[in-house]
């Protein structure tokens, strides 16, 4: 006897049924609840292994609305005729600042460590962005005149040219295609994410933890999983306990993504401009003493010689300088997953002149177009924190740590959709998620499967709210030709702003 198709999809629904019911029985009467399995992911698109090199490039502190703002078709500003619709309230003027069109390359944002991600968001009235920054500019102060300089700078009336660069409402300005025009450009052939959120409320260290380990933590015993706690905080220093008993590291005890990689024999690289970086215990104060940065040492933008896991494996001479990623997308060499981060020069993070940032970041992706591997790469370039900018979406909650602000996010490849808009929710646990499916089968950092437990509250590419960056791709039709940019810096006026190192 033959059932119709319908019928038998009510007996497989029924029998499925029926195995849940005997489950939670025979759970009951041995005095437990039933654990589900883990759930089967998404299929993986087979289509992914037409990329056999990412990169990674990480810039600093920029939000979505205050570099694609103002991009057409973009999520940006809520517009009334042609100019952003919303102003936010500023307690020193009593009156509010608008979004305005910043020429000034050179900016100071404003505070951003958790608190203050919470407070700019503020319940999703996403307007604590002119208080944050005039508080923190105002417990810096010294005299009169600051104070008075900043009240005369944050009316929305006379915001812009009679403002001195590093005015606390420099925080509601934003850049275009004139200030940016390669990101503009890279944006109109490829794609561009407007969802793609810091996936923690924090600085940069939180970022840099999540972009190559999904977790933030401090750990009392780094070579225990186990011990580690969620912290968005001060994770460097850790418990005090810990740095006494370990003065030179490691630090993070979690497991990170290049533990799943050298399990798998599956190539990678972090890559380091040598300089300096702008060193916190946190990115609420707008002030940091600069600090070395180079591949071997630990810091904010190169937390990976701190994982016990990078050490053990043997795997501290893959943390390079960034020449080495040259010469080897030169020879048709990269490795499967590459990391690069700039120093602070080169970082577009505030006090940092844009113009240089981008055209270093233009130099990299000309690089790897020039490369014998382009064919096979995609390129991910995203900003690891809002860094104090205003930016108008609320962000989704999906646990304790996130996600934070939005960033600014460009995909770039023979196989990147042509001036697409990737409207899903993202976070750097989509970058991941994409090595995870594209070179590990799908395994994914689980503390149920990844054999080495850690009580991090959630395995962020299985959330459910989390978009899948294959989307972005056309891997049946590749762009023919490349698009080979000059490093355009930009117009620049530094107006009379003197800062020029780390702050």
């Amino acid at each position: 006897m033959r059932w119709s198709a319908a019928r038998q999809r009510a007996i497989r629904s029924a029998a499925v049924g029926a195995v849940g019911v005997l489950t939670a029985v025979l759970a009951v009467a041995c005095g437990g609840a039933a654990q589900a399995a883990p759930a089967a992911g998404p299929a993986i698109d087979p289509g992914i292994h037409a990329i056999k090199h990412v990169v990674l490039i990480m810039q600093e502190n920029r939000s979505f609305d205050s570099y694609f703002g103002t991009y057409p078709g973009a999520d940006g500003y809520p517009m009334k005729n042609g100019r952003p619709a919303v102003c936010i309230p500023d307690p020193v003027s009593r009156h509010c600042v608008r979004p305005f069109h910043d020429k000034n390359l050179r900016n100071e944002g404003g505070p951003h460590g958790p608190q203050n991600a919470l407070r700019d968001i503020d319940g999703g009235r996403m307007d604590g962005f002119v208080r944050e920054a005039i508080a923190a500019k105002l417990a810096l102060a010294h005299g009169e005149r600051l104070k008075k300089r900043i009240r005369g700078c944050a009316d929305s009336e006379t915001v812009g040219p009679r403002c001195e660069v590093g005015s606390p409402v420099d925080v509601m300005g934003y850049h275009d295609g004139r200030d940016i025009p390669n990101y503009w450009a890279y944006a109109r052939n490829y794609v561009l994410q407007d969802r793609m959120f810091e996936p923690s409320y924090g600085w940069s260290l939180p970022a840099h933890l999540f972009e190559v380990s999904a977790w933030s933590a401090s750990c009392s015993e780094p070579t225990d999983p186990s011990s580690c706690r969620n912290d968005l905080s001060d994770p460097p220093n850790g418990p005090a306990a810990t740095r006494k008993r370990y003065p030179n590291g490691p630090l993070y005890g979690w497991t990170d993504l290049t533990y799943l990689l050298h399990r798998a024999g599956v190539s990678w690289g972090y890559y380091v401009v040598p300089g300096e970086e702008p060193d916190c215990n946190d990115g609420a104060t707008l002030v940091c003493h600069p600090r070395p940065l180079s591949a071997s040492t630990p810091s904010v933008w190169n937390p990976l010689p701190e994982f016990t896991t990078v050490r053990r494996d043997g795997q501290l001479g893959n943390i390079r300088p960034v020449s080495n990623f040259v010469r080897e997308a030169r020879k048709g060499r990269l490795p499967a997953v590459s990391w690069i981060v700039p120093d602070f020069q080169h970082s577009e993070h505030p006090g940092a002149l844009l113009g240089r940032g981008q055209a270093w970041v233009t130099h990299l992706v000309n690089t790897v177009m020039r490369s014998p591997d382009w064919s096979s790469t995609a390129i991910f370039i995203a900003w690891d924190d809002w860094g104090g900018f205003y930016d108008h979406v609320v962000p989704p909650r999906v646990d304790r740590n996130g996600y934070g602000l939005r960033v600014p996010a460009l995909v770039i490849s023979p196989y990147a959709k042509h001036g697409y808009i990737d409207h899903q929710t993202l976070s750097f646990d989509a970058y991941l998620r994409f090595i995870e499916d594209d070179f590990l089968g799908g395994s994914r950092l689980d503390p149920r499967t990844d054999g080495r437990p850690d009580p991090r509250p959630t395995v962020r590419e299985t959330v459910p709210q989390l978009g899948n960056l294959a989307a972005d791709f056309d891997f049946s039709h590749p762009q023919p030709e490349p698009l080979l940019l000059p490093p355009a810096r930009g117009r620049s006026r530094v107006g009379r702003d003197r800062t020029r190192r780390p702050r």
